[in-house]
């Protein structure tokens, strides 16, 4: 069974550079970073590139925007796999919904997130799974925003239920909300 550590933190708050960090500190270059966005559009593209150029060149990525899990047991596990993000994957298993409230939509992001921690569970390896902590804005004005808050917040909350480590980035500093830093 997979240690699992949830990097939580709003937007630009640092929670992916200090999951990086923390992927070098536990294991230097043996590292699986597994890439939940899809380059749609020229502004998603160059954030993918600057991420790239960030992450250590001897590192595997992994690009799988569903069925996660499957994906990251379909191939041999280094020490660490650092899932980025889990705020992308929930919005790419809701968007095909054309109505984001159906049980479909909601069913569809639980199995999602239970293949992936299924997945923790069945690998030897240390996961550090990043997420936006939505719950702490505005009520979104639009269906599909408040179907995405509350389908991510659920989904944050799933893993971190399974997590030994949550912490919370803000402004680059990490809080730490369940266990040892």
């Amino acid at each position: 069974m997979g240690a699992l550590t949830l990097i939580l933190g709003g937007v630009r708050s640092g929670k992916t550079a200090y999951a990086e960090e923390m992927a070098r500190r536990l294991a230097g270059d043996d590292v699986l970073y597994v890439a939940t966005a899809a380059a749609h559009d020229e502004e998603m593209q160059a954030r993918i590139a600057r991420h790239r150029a960030q992450r250590p060149p001897a590192w595997q990525t992994l690009e799988a925007t569903h069925q996660v899990g499957a994906a990251i047991l379909a191939r041999p596990a280094p020490p660490v796999i650092l899932v980025d993000c889990l705020t992308v994957l929930v919005a790419n298993v809701l968007l095909p919904f054309e109505d984001p409230f159906v049980q479909a939509a909601s069913t569809a992001v639980a199995e999602e997130v239970e293949g992936l921690l299924r997945c923790v569970d069945q690998v030897d390896a240390h996961f550090l799974v990043v997420s936006n902590e939505v719950g702490m804005g505005v009520v979104p004005p639009y269906p599909l925003g408040r179907a995405y808050r509350d389908l991510l917040g659920w989904a944050n909350q799933a893993v971190a239920r399974r997590a030994e480590t949550v912490l919370l980035l803000v402004a680059g500093i990490p809080l730490t909300v369940k266990g040892a830093r």
